[in-house]
């Protein structure tokens, strides 16, 4: 019950999602970066549309006066972050609390004005600032954070003491605490070039991608020759799946730093997301010709390739550096490596103790997996999208037949089925695009309560459909493979009742394995612990088994992976007839097709259809522990254990 009180997660979510809104609405004056101050009366007005949208929902929170503090601390330092100047933050925070729990006396909840006290021992302060470096410099980093901490009790206010604590928890794996103080480096001064980009890439790390792009831009606006952060908002945008942007950074960093290990690591990923592996090889080598033991460039040498027994070299390299005290988040790319090299010659034990060691260190960067969260979430879905409301919400919803949509489990099959209809001349395949998953956090407050309104939804279908045009004007049909769109497929069918949606079928056991064994983005939680791979699968089967049932029957396809790899021709001419498109022989060498994959699988699907993948949790029985109660839920005939 105590833990209860004191969880604060979802009242800071509430706080920032209301600065979000409250800095667009007040636009030009408060926007992220914007000098202006705003006008009294602008914000005034902003506050109050924010609450009228709002308020509602803030109080249904029932936030305890812990709760309540955290969430007016959280709606303060995102309006920092958005470049709100300091006093109109502190003002429009005071007046929200006013006005949210209706009592002067919570005005408390802000931040207090800092006690009057002595000025801190200078030398002291200078003393604890050398000792911090020196540990730093020598890579004594829990004497590092010690000296930091305590320079921090004495200077609370300054950025720059905040910004080297955080940058000390940040070398010493602590990326959760690291972002908070980072945050809070922000916070006092949010023209801190240095505190932006430690922030942004830490928010990169934990797959926190959009907010990294933004705290980058801003650091970069303040410092434009500064390589690193450069180098960073390079990587967040190869992970949004934007490489011709990308390229563009990583090329800038060269320009001015030819020898930077990072930005020739970041073109070889996308010279290999592009199909160009023996360019992604030589830069990778060019990386570790200046760094020698850089691990994700290490790491990425052999995700090129399936791995033999020559390839020992590699192995006890990778093997050496993994274990030379690097920081966990390079471990786990090297660990995930290693597994793959195992996995690749067929020593089984030794890749799952790998990619085990490699899930555990993952888990540090990532928030714990909330499986009752998951569970809400998937029944308000199901109560609010019934039958009969969305065939009541085809009024208004919009005709068109251009977006197809594969979805399915992360690991199912997605990448494949995209790739075979993306090689058809009058099909684009746009990747996995952020449009839905953005949408409905925007609006997950209504989503779980009630159907979007008819102007929302034709508000998403124009924005969406100017989506896919930006990705291919001509095409007829533009694929949209974002697993997670399987969450969304009734509000995707109340926008676009007449679009196609594919859902891949594999092995729940070969799916999950491929999850867990896969170095995904640390907001998909769930993947580093089989337990709770073992919940989210469970939870995603219930909420498509409801969509089959609500759906139109001739909106979704089944197709399971098993039979795709057996009967490729005939599952392909399949999968165009059900998208309106006649027969192409461009299918069959899906293969040959020269276009970005942005997935997991960018190599496997450039490869010749192949059958090794089914049944493959066999090799892996011993270990599968949690996964085993799964095997009722294969879509192929069952088989035993």
């Amino acid at each position: 019950m105590l833990l209860g009180w004191f969880n604060t997660r979802e009242s800071a979510r509430a706080g920032t999602a209301l600065a979000d809104q409250f800095t667009r609405l007040s636009a030009p004056g408060c926007a992220a970066g914007g000098r202006q101050k705003t006008h009294a009366a602008t914000y005034r007005a902003a506050l109050q549309t924010c609450l009228r949208r709002g308020l509602h929902d803030i109080r249904a929170l029932c936030l305890n006066f812990y709760k309540r503090a955290m969430f007016a601390n959280s709606f303060r330092w995102r309006l920092l972050e958005n470049g709100v100047d300091a006093g109109t933050a502190t003002e429009v925070t005071r007046t929200l609390v006013l006005q949210v729990f209706l009592d002067r006396g919570n005005a408390a909840l802000l931040p207090p004005p800092a006690a009057p006290s002595r000025r801190p021992d200078a030398r002291k302060v200078k003393r604890l600032l050398a000792l911090g470096q020196e540990a730093m410099a020598r890579g004594a980093l829990d004497e590092a954070i010690a000296h930091y901490q305590e320079l921090a009790r004495l200077l609370p206010t300054r950025a720059n003491v905040l910004n080297q604590l955080g940058a000390a928890l940040c070398k010493r794996g602590r990326y959760k605490e690291a972002e908070e103080y980072f945050r809070k480096a922000v916070g006092r001064k949010a023209n801190n070039a240095d505190a932006l980009g430690n922030l942004g890439a830490v928010q990169l790390w934990r797959g926190q991608f959009p907010e990294a792009e933004h705290s980058l831009r801003r650091a970069l606006k303040l410092d434009p020759d500064n390589v690193n952060h450069r180098s960073n908002c390079g990587l967040t945008l190869v992970y949004l799946g934007r490489l011709a942007d990308a390229g563009t950074q990583f090329q800038k960093v060269l320009k001015l730093a030819p020898r930077h290990a990072s930005a020739l690591h970041g073109m070889g990923l996308v010279a290999g997301l592009e199909g160009r592996f023996d360019d992604a090889a030589a830069l990778f080598r060019r990386a570790l010709q200046v760094e020698p033991k850089m691990p994700h460039a290490w790491a990425a040498l052999v995700s090129l390739h399936k791995a033999s027994p020559s390839d020992r070299q590699w192995l006890q390299r990778a093997q050496q550096i993994a274990a030379s005290g690097i920081a966990p988040l390079e471990e786990a790319s090297l660990r995930f490596a290693i597994g793959k090299y195992f996995d690749d010659i067929e020593q089984f034990e030794h890749a799952f103790r790998s990619y085990q060691r490699a899930n555990e260190l993952l888990k540090s960067v990532a928030e714990d997996y909330d499986p009752g969260a998951r569970t809400r979430l998937v029944d308000d879905l199901i109560r609010v999208y019934s039958k009969p409301t969305l065939a009541a919400a085809k009024a208004g919803a919009s005709d068109s037949i251009k977006p197809v949509f594969v979805v399915g489990m992360m690991r199912s099959g997605t990448s494949l089925a995209e790739q075979i209809l993306a090689s058809h001349p009058a099909v684009a395949g746009a990747g996995e695009l952020q449009f839905w998953n953005d949408a409905v956090r925007r609006y997950e407050s209504v989503i779980r309560r009630e159907p979007l309104g008819e102007a929302i939804r034709q508000q998403l279908a124009d924005g969406y459909l100017r989506t896919l045009t930006g990705h291919a004007a001509g095409a007829a049909r533009v694929i949209d493979k974002t697993p997670v769109n399987a969450d969304y497929l009734g509000v995707i069918h109340s926008v676009f009742p007449n679009a196609r949606i594919i859902h891949l079928q594999r092995d729940p056991i070969d799916t999950c394995l491929s999850c867990y064994f896969q170095q995904l983005s640390p907001s998909l939680n769930f993947t580093m612990d089989l337990r709770d791979l073992a919940h989210y699968y469970r939870q995603y089967q219930r909420l498509m088994a409801h969509w089959r049932a609500t759906l139109p029957p001739d909106a979704i396809m089944e197709v399971p992976y098993a039979g795709l790899v057996a009967d490729q021709e005939g599952w392909s001419r399949r999968l165009l007839q059900f998208i309106g498109l006649d027969w192409n022989e461009r299918c069959l060498d899906f293969h040959r097709t020269e276009r970005a994959v942005v997935t997991a699988s960018f190599w496997q699907v450039r490869q010749k259809i192949y059958s090794n993948s089914v049944q493959r949790w066999r090799n892996y029985r011993k270990f599968i522990g949690p996964l085993r109660s799964l095997r009722e839920l294969d879509p192929s005939p069952a088989s035993s254990i």
